[in-house]
């Protein structure tokens, strides 16, 4: 496994997963704007699509960090992600 960075960085965040036809969802019935997820096209009935202006809305007022990972040690590309707190 390659090493996993963070970043707050809007454009790198959607490049990171449009690349890998990630979309914005979050996890319906959540607290305060809801708890964000990259969907990649997997049938999950506890996500909702949203614009990437909510999901971003959503990561700066939670003070996220984005925790990513890009290749794997056979250097094809990871979807390893989590959202983790700025603190």
């Amino acid at each position: 496994m390659t090493k996993a960075e963070t970043t707050q960085d809007h454009d790198e965040i959607r490049h990171w997963a449009e690349a890998r036809n990630g979309r914005p969802t979050r996890v319906k019935g959540g607290d305060e704007g809801g708890i964000l997820r990259i969907d990649f096209g997997e049938r999950d009935d506890q996500l909702e699509p949203i614009s990437w202006e909510e999901f971003f809305r959503i990561f700066d007022h939670n003070r996220l960090f984005f925790l990513h990972q890009d290749k794997v040690a056979d250097g094809s590309l990871s979807r390893f992600n989590k959202f983790v707190d700025r603190a």
